[in-house]
């Protein structure tokens, strides 16, 4: 108004011909994307300047810098990004990025889980207690893992599930007010990280970190929150599972993931499935995540894998079958990095389970040295041949593999487990024997005659004096006596 003013008032006096300078236009930065990645129209995240801060000072900053050049704050960060996501134009976010308080400003881009549906049995957890094959037909663990938290960022999870026994919660929902899974992918992800049946750490807490919808698709901005909210809140020692990615790189997203690994929590990331280098995808390429390519049951490079020199493991990821979302015993058969990852993640789980204060680089380092060499068959140019072994990340208390049993309906059976390495005495359980079978609670035999024939997975379980569980999973068949006339 005062300008104005001055103009007519000058021309009303004849004042000089000079023209009034014009208002220099607004200085612009650049705003980086995600190549190959579906843009979010009209949502950007900033990234600030400096070091930690308060949440209200988070606040306050990102609401002064939306009134200074435009847009809307959506989330607000101070744990794995200092920065926050905001609506805005295109103009708006080439402002902001100008800003001298703006280390940079990224376009919002959607970001998917990485699995397939398919029907064949489930073997992953067979295969990562040996160094080589054939199957064995059981999975031997020393230990449970329930002082370990595991943190699964992906679709939410189906907690009621009988796989996970009361282990199982909610911390945070990027997506929606809804903490269910209605997509599946993270109940089958948490189902193989700790189910106690499909599960590689049968006694570890899940919380579930929803980023993704009903699609399994979501943003970066409900990733980087999702991320975020781990890093402030893990319970340690913590594992984070993210079976999930872009198709290109999100610096936004690497930092956040980078961050909340240096606040003592160990991330499994997905390789992907594009069958393409992995330093070409987020959260893939972060070198302080343990980056997991998928194998198949004959120790192939599954032909969807991603692979190179930013991935750390090989795991299975073909045909492995979990718990679904659908109902509370309800399970489906899944490929993709997505199911490799979660194995990773039970097993970091098994080695922080005694060594609680372990670093992710520690925790990396363990499972780097304990995998079995040069396996993989087809492993990618670059990729460390390299498939996980779960059987060295704890130590000390063993329950002995009886192998495969088979014995007669009606014969009197016995069989002694015996276990070492725990303190004395034993307590025994055993879980899914054939009928008519029992085990001693004390001595560990088990004894009875079989009533019917079939097969059974038996799982037994040893408990020492100090609490420490160790466990076996092996196969009985039995069969029906011949007929002594026949």
């Amino acid at each position: 108004m005062v300008a104005a003013l001055a103009l007519a008032l000058g021309a009303t006096t004849g004042a000089g011909a000079a023209t009034p300078a014009a208002d220099a236009p607004p200085a612009v930065g650049s705003v980086r994307t995600v190549p190959g990645a579906t843009p979010v129209p009209g949502s950007y995240l900033v990234v600030l300047k400096g070091g930690a801060v308060t949440a209200q000072a988070a606040s306050r900053t990102a609401e002064a810098l939306a009134g200074r050049h435009g847009g809307r704050v959506d989330k607000v960060w101070k744990d794995a990004l200092h920065g926050f996501s905001a609506r805005m134009s295109a103009d708006q976010a080439a402002r902001m990025a100008a800003d001298p308080g703006v280390a940079y400003v990224e376009q919002d881009a959607e970001i998917r889980l990485q699995a397939t549906q398919t029907n064949p049995p489930s073997w992953g957890i067979d295969r990562i207690d040996q160094r080589t094959l054939p199957l064995n037909r059981s999975y031997t663990y020393d230990t449970t893992a329930n002082n370990v938290t595991v943190y699964v960022v992906d679709t939410g999870v189906r907690t009621s599930h009988t796989e996970f026994g009361g282990r199982a919660g909610w911390g945070h929902n990027s997506i929606d007010s809804q903490n269910t899974d209605c997509n599946g992918h993270g109940t089958h992800v948490a189902g193989t990280v700790g189910g106690r049946l499909h599960g590689v750490a049968k006694g570890v807490k899940i919380v579930a970190v929803k980023v993704l919808n009903c699609a399994g698709s979501g943003t970066t901005t409900s990733l980087v929150d999702g991320v975020n909210w781990v890093a402030a809140n893990a319970r340690r020692p913590a594992v984070a599972n993210l079976s999930l990615g872009f198709n290109g790189v999100s610096t936004a997203a690497d930092n956040a993931v980078r961050a909340a690994i240096s606040r003592g929590v160990t991330f499994v990331v997905a390789s992907n499935n594009f069958n393409t280098d992995a330093c070409n995808h987020s959260p893939a390429r972060v070198a302080e995540a343990i980056t997991v390519n998928a194998t198949d049951s004959a120790d192939r490079r599954a032909s969807f894998s991603n692979f190179g020199r930013c991935t750390d493991l090989f795991a299975p990821g073909v045909g492995i079958t979990s718990a679904w979302h659908s109902g509370d015993t309800a399970t489906r058969s899944l490929n993709g990095t997505s199911m490799a990852a979660p194995h990773v993640a039970g097993a970091a789980a098994l080695y922080l389970t005694l060594r609680p204060a372990a670093s992710p680089a520690t925790v990396q380092a363990a499972l780097i040295t304990a995998s079995t060499k040069n396996r993989v068959t087809n492993a990618g140019t670059g990729s460390p041949n390299r498939l996980l072994f779960t059987r060295s990340q704890t130590t000390g208390f063993t329950v002995a593999n009886p192998g495969s049993q088979r014995s007669f309906q009606s014969d009197p059976v016995r069989l002694q487990m015996t276990a070492s390495g725990g303190t004395t005495p034993y307590r025994w359980t055993a879980r899914a024997l054939p009928l008519g079978l029992t085990i001693n609670a004390t001595s560990g035999v088990i004894s009875g005659a079989a009533r019917s024939a079939g097969t059974s997975t038996v799982h037994v379980t040893a408990t020492d004096a100090g609490g420490r569980s160790a466990s076996v999973t092996f196969t009985w068949q039995i069969v029906r006596e011949p007929c002594p006339t026949c």
